[in-house]
């Protein structure tokens, strides 16, 4: 099923033009219709033009009338345009089916139209890191993009990597069915939000800040050592917002180094550190994140996830 494809750049400049060009040619060879936005390889400093520029690819997105409205890259400049938005046209041209798919800085994007409007965007994919990679691109990933432009993604599953506790002895999820001392929950129809934990974390006190209580919180971040990720976890922690949640999902934390000062203190201790902290389950291993193979998630839509043993999965099929 072909779909019309439209790229802009709401974010960093393109700096990588041969994976642009191969992401391109990619969908093509999908059988998508690629259709680049005017400004899509504009540069300005280290934007992808000024503000105006990019506020206005983001309008033309929404007035495209494109199956999916892609991102051609992360990196930064949405939070600075997000007064500038007009939401409304946005949701508006959700409703009349164009999926907007980015993730990184597009967090930002995602969490303010949810805020705004309730309208549903999708955490995934973008041109450059993901269709345009050298050799082939990820074949889940690619699947799940499929499965999105065909109306047919009902949900996603994973296995929780092998840890001692997945869910800390005394968790109970919220509202939801945690038996004591084991692994097996569910939550019903609860809110899926969240993306970057360093977009995220920025919104935080601002009128792009979507105030979801009761929700399914998933995170990722890239080059992040392992307390600058805690320190964001903190104020999420202290910000109240952990705790209003049925279950924190976490995706890949990649490019991290570690130091020889941290004395084996390292991702796996946030965790830890986070789990004795809240009593909602906090799961590892969503496919999602700064890495190859990741899934599509509806941000902003209510889904089920039911956790049994180490199989995950969440669904959204009733979207």
């Amino acid at each position: 099923l072909m779909a019309h494809v439209y790229v802009f750049s709401p974010s960093s400049a393109v700096r990588d033009k041969a994976a642009f060009r191969r992401g391109v040619k990619r969908l093509q060879a999908l059988g998508h219709e690629v259709e680049v936005d005017e400004a899509a390889l504009g540069v300005q400093m280290r934007f992808a033009g000024d503000d105006a520029t990019r506020l206005a690819a983001i309008h033309r997105a929404a007035a495209s009338g494109a199956d999916v409205a892609l991102i051609s890259r992360g990196g930064y400049g949405l939070t600075r345009i997000l007064p500038g938005i007009a939401y409304k046209k946005v949701a508006k041209a959700i409703e009349g089916g164009t999926r907007f798919v980015g993730l990184s800085d597009f967090t930002a994007f995602q969490l303010a139209l949810l805020a705004r409007t309730g309208a549903i965007s999708w955490a995934g994919p973008a041109l450059g890191e993901d269709f345009g990679v050298e050799g082939t691109p990820d074949d889940i990933m690619e699947a799940c993009f499929d499965d999105l432009v065909q109306d047919q993604g009902e949900g996603t599953g994973w296995r929780l990597p092998a840890e001692r506790s997945v869910v800390a002895p005394d968790s109970i999820a919220a509202g939801g069915q945690a038996v004591l001392g084991s692994s097996e929950f569910e939550v019903k129809n609860a809110v899926l939000w969240g993306g970057n934990l360093s977009v995220l974390v920025s919104l935080l006190g601002t009128p792009y800040w979507p105030p979801v209580k009761g929700g399914v919180l998933f995170l990722e971040d890239v080059n992040e050592h392992p307390f600058r990720i805690e320190r964001m976890l903190t104020q999420l922690l202290h910000a109240g917002v952990l705790a209003q949640q049925k279950a924190v999902l976490l995706g890949s934390f990649t490019g991290i180094r570690l130091a020889p000062h941290d004395r084996g203190y390292k991702l796996a201790t946030v965790v830890a550190w986070l789990r004795s902290q809240i009593r909602v389950p906090v799961l590892t291993g969503l496919p999602f994140g700064h890495v190859p193979t990741k899934v599509l998630l509806p941000v902003g839509a209510r889904v089920d996830l039911v956790v049994q043993a180490r199989e995950v999965l969440m669904a959204w099929g009733h979207l």
